[in-house]
């Protein structure tokens, strides 16, 4: 059993993954108080940006942050000005309203909107072509990633029946590989 000190704040963390194909939306989260571990990592991440990797600020609109304060972080680095655009238009402004929409719902709480941060470490394919697909799915990726973490999901029981079937997006594992079990 780990046991936290008293006082001390464990981050909630989050995972979505939506739509399907070139325009799906995957998102983690890292939501916790601005003075803790999860305010140390935003700050670290947005003073130490990497070649391609230029974590920002989402808005809602130019100079409207959303809050509680969010850290858009690309897991792609831009392949063109197209794909670009896709990251800094219709993916922020999905996870911008994703983020007000877990507010509004009652899951991340008022009164943490100015003390809190959150972290979002967003896919956009490189080869997505449909901007109004790419802000739905991230919209609604962030907040259930959001809603996601609050709740402790996954649950341990889901992880583990699971665990003999691994299958993602990308690809999934004959069954012969993937659980150890099976007789050759």
């Amino acid at each position: 059993m780990t046991i936290v000190p008293a006082g001390v704040e464990v981050p909630q963390i989050g995972e979505c993954f939506v739509g399907s194909g070139v325009n799906a939306a995957h998102i983690n989260t890292v939501l916790g108080h601005r003075s803790g571990p999860a305010g140390v990592a935003w700050a670290t991440a947005l003073a130490t940006p990497s070649e391609g990797h230029v974590p920002f600020v989402a808005v809602l609109r130019p100079s409207l942050p959303v809050k509680p304060l969010t850290l858009f972080v690309t897991k792609s680095a831009p392949a063109d000005d197209s794909h670009g655009l896709l990251i800094w238009g219709p993916a922020q402004a999905g996870v911008a309203a994703g983020v007000a929409d877990a507010v509004a719902a009652g899951t991340i709480p008022v009164d943490d909107a100015d003390t809190h941060a959150l972290i979002a470490a967003v896919w956009v394919n490189p080869k997505a072509d449909d901007a109004d697909e790419v802000y739905r799915n991230n919209r609604e990726a962030i907040r259930t990633a959001i809603a996601n973490g609050a709740a402790k999901m996954p649950h341990l029981d889901d992880v583990l029946s699971a665990r003999h079937s691994p299958s993602n997006p990308f690809y999934t594992p004959p069954a012969d590989i993937a659980d150890p079990r099976q007789e050759n």
